[in-house]
């Protein structure tokens, strides 16, 4: 078993690197050795922004020998390329989501992956944090009775307003089903389980966009996705869901997340952060009780976290490449209904992650030989 710090590497230094080089610098069971990027002028900047020394393009990662995990912050198009390019050199890999842009994709980095004996990791890794672990919590000890159903809401104007470059966030493999879906879809998942078949409907008001700040703004480009989508989901275990991504609303309403069971409605924090409000308002009750939250919630890279300190201790991580591939698959299966106006099967399942304990501690050092 190795000792120490768990060896990790940035490829991707765009807009969401920040957020996770924030805390992977700030864990100590972590040490980043490397932030590459195809342009090494932002890779430089990104590494010296947070005094790690050595940055370059993505050979300068996948080649470093202490490096154990890539982190794949890539667009979306590059998500396979990337982590199967970290598998090959011998890499575990953790990737934003989605893991991949096609079912085939995603079944060829877990098979890779299988096969060198190597883990496959994907956010979102928010579920991970204090709001939905205490949600899954009250939902286990049966507050609300048994499960039935769930509502998801997310609707906004369309991240051109405040992107600077969100034009990749319109092509095939984005738009608000594969971009923000992931999020809800795998908090739906956390609470009810595994998706068995989707039916949904999907439109788009434009062909073409507008960037509306930064050294970009005012270019006109393709929107080649549904920017509007409604999901109708049944699960294995019987219940179901209606969800709305939209990036089509003038008035922004997200977050919203609510579940209903037999005795109660839980509502869910935001599932794209680690903690936010729980409520819950119980059978014959006109109001809200909030439920204070436990847990951590350091915010982005305690999947990555999660991931190192399992490879140490050699039991499953929780953010894992068979939960990622199960949301590809009710994805993909969301946009073939939209498609086909019928209902699709999802024909995978995604495993059943352990609870997060509530004094898990990314801010401690806990590995052998890591000082305390």
């Amino acid at each position: 078993m190795n000792h120490g710090t768990v060896g990790v590497a940035v490829i991707g230094a765009g807009v969401i690197s920040e957020q996770y080089l924030d805390n992977l610098t700030a864990f100590p069971d972590l040490t980043v050795h490397v932030v590459a990027d195809l342009n090494p002028k932002v890779a430089k900047t990104r590494a010296e922004q947070y005094g790690i020394e050595l940055h370059g393009s993505p050979d300068v990662a996948l080649q470093h020998p202490d490096v154990e995990i890539i982190i794949n912050l890539t667009i979306p198009a590059a998500h396979a390329e990337v982590d199967l390019a970290a598998i090959r050199a011998g890499k575990h890999v953790f990737s934003e989501k989605p893991i991949a842009l096609d079912r085939a994709s995603g079944q060829t980095i877990l098979r890779e992956a299988d096969a060198a004996g190597l883990r496959v990791g994907c956010a979102p890794d928010t579920f991970l944090g204090a709001g939905l672990q205490s949600a899954r919590r009250v939902i286990e000890r049966g507050d609300i009775g048994v499960p039935l159903t769930a509502l998801t809401l997310f609707q906004v104007p369309g991240p051109e307003s405040w992107h600077p470059n969100p034009a990749f966030l319109y092509q095939s493999g984005a738009g608000p089903l594969f971009d923000i879906g992931p999020y809800y879809l795998t908090a739906l998942i956390q609470t009810l389980g595994s998706f068995r078949e989707v039916a949904a409907v999907g439109s788009k008001s434009k062909a073409t966009r507008v960037v509306g700040l930064g050294p970009k703004a005012g270019e006109v480009f393709d929107v080649e996705v549904p920017t509007h989508v409604s999901v109708l989901g049944q699960f294995e275990g019987g219940a179901s869901s209606t969800s709305v991504f939209s990036f089509e609303s003038p008035r922004p309403r997200k977050g919203f997340v609510e579940i209903t069971g037999t005795e109660g409605v839980l509502s869910i924090p935001d599932p794209d952060f680690f903690d936010g409000k729980l409520e819950i308002c119980h059978a014959g009750e006109d109001d809200w009780t909030e439920i204070p939250t436990t847990g951590p919630a350091n915010g982005r890279g305690m999947g990555v976290l999660d991931m190192a300190r399992s490879i140490r201790a050699d039991m499953p991580h929780r953010a894992s490449g068979p939960l990622a591939y199960h949301v590809l698959d009710t994805m993909a299966s969301t946009a073939e209904a939209i498609d086909s106006g019928t209902f699709v099967a999802v024909n995978s399942s995604a495993p059943k992650s352990t609870p997060v304990p509530v004094d898990w501690a990314p801010n401690e050092a806990t590995l052998p030989g890591v000082m305390r």
